[in-house]
């Protein structure tokens, strides 16, 4: 079922708005299908789901056992740090032993960015009291996006600044981690390097111990449904 839920929605998240209704209606029969017997759709095996770890750009997922010799080497996010909307240092150390959502964006996008923050805040609103929950968004255009921009942005968009951290600093080190740690951009399949301006919907859910769990397409309410279920089998894991 994991499986399933996983591959339908990675064609989802690519798709567009003519062929998203057939991938909607092909993944709830695939969901029904599951079923046995007359068994409440609610109670389809929940309790042994777990995500998969990305490890590589091309976004495959991979099933590690503790016990497998590969688990130490799962791809991690590494050091990091930037100024948020208040000022503040956020660093890698901010997010250790927390579950978080990390995007990129940038305040004058007209695009896609306005859905991707109205979609966040759903994030912030339904995990508000959850303080084991965070959400970093980096600014790709750094150089505009200052602290006091990023300042203004949070509170037009109602960002909660304890929970939420819009994040500025170097654009190479900015760039650097979103495209060789996180594997987000435009292109997939290899690591992208240098200044080549990054545009992505993709939002990241990264575990407790900074290893990439989950990607989804930010724009489309049916993917943030999706992550607050994947957090929910997160937080059940040792």
């Amino acid at each position: 079922m994991t499986n399933i839920k996983l591959y339908v929605s990675r064609l989802i998240s690519s798709c567009t708005s003519k062929c998203m209704l057939f991938f909607i209606l092909l993944f709830s029969f695939l969901v029904l299908s599951c079923r046995t017997n007359n068994q409440p759709l609610e109670a389809i095996n929940t309790a042994n789901e777990t995500l998969p770890y990305f490890n590589t750009p091309d976004w495959t997922p991979e099933w590690v056992e503790k016990t497998d010799s590969q688990y130490q080497k799962i791809h991690r996010i590494p050091q990091f740090e930037f100024k948020d909307q208040e000022g503040n240092a956020i660093s890698n150390k901010t997010v250790n032993g927390k579950i978080y959502i990390a995007n990129f964006f940038f305040t004058s996008c007209r695009g896609i960015c306005p859905k991707m923050t109205s979609n966040m805040y759903l994030l912030q609103e339904a995990f508000k009291l959850d303080t084991t929950i965070l959400f970093l968004s980096h600014s790709v255009t750094p150089d505009i996006d200052s602290i006091a921009v990023l300042k203004k942005y949070a509170i037009e968009n109602k960002v909660n600044s304890k929970q939420w951290h819009l994040l500025t600093g170097a654009k190479k080190d900015i760039y650097d981690l979103a495209k060789q740690q996180y594997f987000a951009g435009d292109t997939i399949g290899y690591y992208q390097t240098g200044n080549e301006f990054l545009h992505t919907e993709n939002f990241i859910l990264v575990d407790q111990k900074q290893r990439i769990r989950g990607v989804y397409n930010g724009t489309l309410l049916v993917e943030i449904e999706r992550i607050k279920e994947d957090i929910a089998i997160l937080k059940k894991e040792d």
